[in-house]
């Protein structure tokens, strides 16, 4: 089987809405397809994509649907990268502290995971200020 071989940078530009999150999956799927990624590790990655951009909807933009969400997609030699920038509130990943999952749990509690989902599913998650952008920089390594 040949893979396809893409032009990086690819780049997405999608409004702050959940309906273009189903855009951001395949836009990823794709792409991580490309790479020769199983399905396993390709649900993975979009998962912790899908967790990031809905938190930038849900918490930079508070579900405003004026708000940009950019994504980037890059390959060095070793990494797929991705990294989703958003003009939203100020994050600062310092501020959440890495949840106790078995006291979640036996709280029964409801969202809240989302870092953590994004750091167990990717090799690399670093959150960072580009100019006056939020930016979450995510690596998964090649296959």
């Amino acid at each position: 089987m040949s893979l396809v071989e893409l032009k990086f940078p690819l780049e997405l530009s999608v409004k702050s809405s959940t309906d273009n999150l189903s855009v951001i999956r395949d836009f990823i799927k794709s792409t991580a397809l490309s790479l020769g990624y199983s399905n396993a590790v390709i649900g993975n990655i979009i998962l912790a994509v899908d967790e990031a951009c809905t938190n930038i909807i849900k918490h930079a933009y508070k579900y405003s649907h004026t708000g940009d969400i950019q994504i980037e997609l890059n390959r060095t030699t070793d990494k797929f990268v991705i990294t989703i920038l958003d003009s939203g509130i100020e994050f600062d990943s310092k501020l959440i502290p890495e949840p106790d999952i078995k006291e979640y749990y036996k709280q029964r509690r409801i969202g809240g995971l989302g870092m953590y989902l994004m750091k167990k599913m990717m090799d690399e998650v670093v959150y960072s200020k580009n100019k006056n952008k939020n930016q979450v920089k995510m690596v998964k390594y090649l296959p």
